[in-house]
């Protein structure tokens, strides 16, 4: 899963640790409603991380040279090993990863069926766009976790590369035809929208997981907390179209 420059994301200003975040795995997963949310959250994690391999290189075939061509197919491979450490943790844990996974499936493609890019550019600020928004959700449950499992959540989700290849393609693509930003702006706002409905499914339709977001394990967000998270990820999507020379 591909995420913006470290700069942009709400989690600059996490909220404080709770006592759950204060401990390791071993320790927090006695807790067996905790240890289901983590799986379920891992699961989620694997299979955005093995989906977006397949959609980078996919993209490739629409790039229109070889060197772009080669620069996803280098950046699909970096979020296969992401899979791969999601995978093996899984396992590690005592967890078969398919069946970790296997909740997510039709949410992670009905997202992917419901905004298939037209052309290399929307492909480019999908990437950049939707995907940060999911990334920067699952940093802010990141900062709930035990250590372990947050050192994992957090290096999987470090950026490949996409974000700032992303920025500087679409703004020359901008530069040379101003008339792309309005059909690229209004592409990204789709974006957001449709990601922003698909993790709420995904929540609501998980109970371990919906129940440690708010307050019921792992000192969850209460309201206030959900609504200012989600000003965070708002404020830095804003952030991430000004980079991309698009209007919010």
């Amino acid at each position: 899963m591909t995420s913006s420059d470290k700069p942009d994301h709400p989690a600059d200003a996490p909220a404080e640790h709770t006592s759950v975040a204060a401990l390791d795995w071993a320790t927090a997963s006695a807790d067996p409603q905790y240890r289901a949310a983590v799986v379920d959250l891992l699961g989620a994690l694997a299979y955005g991380e093995l989906a977006a391999f397949e959609r980078l290189a996919e993209d490739a075939k629409l790039a229109p040279t070889l060197e772009d061509k080669a620069e996803l197919a280098k950046m699909a491979s970096a979020e296969f090993h992401h899979f791969e450490r999601l995978r093996d943790r899984l396992a590690e844990i005592g967890e078969e990863p398919t069946f970790a996974m296997e909740p997510f499936v039709a949410a992670y493609d009905g997202f992917h069926k419901q905004t298939a890019p037209s052309d290399w550019l929307e492909g480019l600020v999908k990437a950049y766009v939707g995907d940060s928004i999911a990334s920067d959700f699952y940093r802010e449950v990141a900062a709930r976790l035990d250590s372990d499992t947050r050192s994992l959540v957090l290096a999987v989700l470090d950026d490949t590369g996409h974000g700032g290849f992303a920025v500087e393609k679409v703004r020359a693509a901008i530069d040379a035809d101003p008339r792309v930003g309005g059909r690229l702006a209004l592409w990204a706002r789709r974006l957001m929208g449709e990601a922003l409905s698909q993790s709420q499914r995904v929540v609501a339709d998980r109970d371990a997981l919906s129940t440690m977001l708010v307050g019921g394990v792992a000192d969850g967000f209460d309201l206030a907390e959900v609504g200012k998270m989600f000003s965070r990820i708002t404020e830095a999507h804003t952030k991430r179209m000004a980079a991309l020379g698009l209007a919010a």
